[in-house]
């Protein structure tokens, strides 16, 4: 199969799609690999490194497109992409249809075949193309969170670990998953008082007993949450719900009950946002205040470190990058449920029911 690794053109996105050891495995099992010339330059990964292992370096992102039977990338292609995708091309990716209509309309139109990294699951229902990256957003999460804390960012002037005979930060964590446990225990780390929510009672027991002593489990409901928040410093916002919209924690009127210069950062706003007054911002300008409450919403937070977050998400998709080009795309996700799981828009139709759902679209199961 000829594949290929095209440039990420998303704003300050410079993860790639494969990192030159990933590549290689590929050229082992017989596949052709075409990489965008400074594709993986932002991550720290030479053109050179690419040739080194078998790759061919292709001078634009037309070319990589128009040569490939099937694209690696992170992020979802975006509008100058659009007209790139060929009928029948297999793309795997984010893409976090759900909160994007135009990107779901150009992919149906395009005839490709999508497979998102997002709902590719497992049966204990684990997602292990988004945990990676989970991890690493929800670590980035509190320290963004604790960056921008800072009087002359915005923020209300305090230190997240506090000092001796100073008070500590509190940090809200809504969510216990991924993304939750990985910003609860980096904040716990620095000292903060943290709270975590969720609404499902065995992950509260088991958070109760893992997490440090200054991480406290608290069940979600509206009422828990307006309960802390009239002294909370920072609110991460991480619940997912696979394929469709985060559902909305954190509402309009419920600013008042903060502080000014308190920090919000919703690691969700990939699927919409946890917070009513979400919508995406870039690294390059990455917050921006609602009623004296300051919002980070950055839709590509492991993109701030493209060099760990590359490699951890290579060694997580390279198995099923694997499978989709040694067996084609048919046979790989009828072998593998997980996989199964991930086709949300093949030749025209919408597979993923959530996707369909939130358009209001006609609905096809795969299976047909």
């Amino acid at each position: 199969m000829k594949i290929g690794i095209p440039k990420e053109i998303k704003n300050n996105e410079n993860r790639v799609g494969m990192t030159p050891a990933g590549v290689a495995e590929l050229v082992r099992h017989g596949h052709e690999v075409f990489v965008q010339h400074t594709a993986g330059e932002g991550s720290g990964f030479a053109d050179e490194k690419y040739v080194k292992v078998g790759a061919t370096i292709l001078p634009s992102i037309e070319e990589t497109y128009a040569v490939s039977d099937m694209i690696v990338k992170v992020k979802e292609p975006i509008e100058p992409e659009y007209k790139l995708v060929k009928k029948g091309q297999v793309l795997f990716t984010y893409f976090h249809f759900a909160c994007d209509r135009p990107l779901t309309d150009a992919m149906i139109e395009a005839g490709g075949v999508c497979v998102a990294y997002e709902t590719v699951q497992l049966p204990d229902r684990s997602l292990p193309l988004l945990i990676p990256m989970s991890e690493v957003a929800g670590r980035m999460a509190t320290i963004n969170g604790a960056y921008y804390l800072q009087k002359t960012k915005g923020g209300k002037g305090k230190l997240i670990c506090g000092v001796p005979g100073v008070k500590p930060a509190k940090v809200l964590v809504l969510g216990g998953g991924v993304v939750g446990q990985a910003a609860a225990r980096v904040a716990a780390g620095m000292g903060a008082q943290v709270v975590i929510t969720d609404i499902s009672l065995p992950l509260l027991r088991h958070l109760a007993n893992v997490m440090p002593r200054n991480v406290v489990p608290v069940y979600s409901n509206r009422h828990n949450i307006e309960r802390e928040l009239p002294d909370v410093d920072i609110v991460v916002g991480s619940v997912l719900i696979p394929g469709d919209k985060a559902p909305r924690l954190i509402t309009r009127d419920m600013l008042k009950m903060m502080e000014p210069g308190t920090v919000m950062v919703d690691v969700a706003i990939d699927q919409g946002g946890c917070f009513e007054t979400s919508h995406p911002t870039t690294h390059s300008d990455p917050v921006y205040e609602v009623d004296g409450i300051l919002h980070y919403a950055v839709a590509n937070i492991p993109g701030a470190v493209p060099n760990t977050s590359t490699i951890a998400l290579t060694n997580a998709t390279l198995k099923y990058v694997l499978a989709l080009a040694d067996k084609g795309w048919r046979q790989a996700c009828k072998d593998d449920k997980a996989l199964f799981q991930g086709l949300n828009i093949v030749e025209g139709k919408v597979t993923f029911k959530a996707v369909a759902d939130v358009f209001g679209l006609a609905y096809t199961p795969v299976e047909l």
